[in-house]
């Protein structure tokens, strides 16, 4: 997604972005400082296609590779989104750049990728999660929707039940690798109070 926005930045088009409530900072970090204003918005294609038309988005991106266009009828196009990123990976070849530079540029958070728990009462964990995340501490910024994200100054994790699968799921994200490890071990332990 980030690179996406590259893309679409270098062509002197910025505006709107949709991404889904999972996505790391790192990504819209990077594309905030091009000029991009991010949407936060729930999982899934049927949910994408309609907020990208609703806010204008020239591209949206979701964590399980989907990504959609503007100029492609606001659909997720694979294809479409492989050719604009070669397109960036064949500028910075140009420049004597690596593809890989360009990542450690953007990427600015130690990420837990999603972390499935298959568990019985999956509503009552999340209600603790919340308690204790977004009442008992005063987190930065709250998304309620599609479960929580709950965001703090240097981490925030998602939570929310899978679509398609009887698991909850959890993406957890931090400045650096201690504190991850840390805050993923603190939501672990909640979460398994209720297998």
């Amino acid at each position: 997604t980030a690179l996406l926005g590259l893309y679409y930045s270098e062509k002197g088009r910025t505006g709107n972005y949709l991404v889904d409530i999972r996505t790391s900072k790192s990504t819209t970090d990077y594309l905030e400082k091009l000029g991009w204003n991010v949407t936060v918005w729930k999982v899934g294609h049927a949910f994408a296609k309609l907020k990208i038309r609703e806010i204008d988005g020239i591209f949206g991106g979701e964590l399980a590779g989907h990504y959609y266009f503007k100029d492609f009828f606001n659909c997720d196009s694979g294809v479409l989104a492989s050719l604009l990123v070669l397109s960036v990976v064949a500028a910075l070849k140009k420049e004597g750049k690596t593809l890989s530079s360009l990542v450690d540029e953007i990427v600015t958070y130690s990420n837990s990728s999603e972390v499935n728990f298959k568990l019985d009462n999956k509503d009552d964990a999340i209600a603790d999660l919340y308690k204790t995340y977004a009442e008992d501490l005063k987190p930065n910024a709250i998304y309620d929707f599609d479960g929580y994200r709950i965001e703090f100054n240097d981490w925030w994790f998602n939570v929310r039940k899978s679509n398609t699968e009887p698991y909850l799921r959890i993406v957890c994200e931090a400045k650096d690798k201690a504190l991850l490890d840390e805050k993923l071990d603190e939501i672990t332990k909640i979460i398994k109070k209720y297998n």
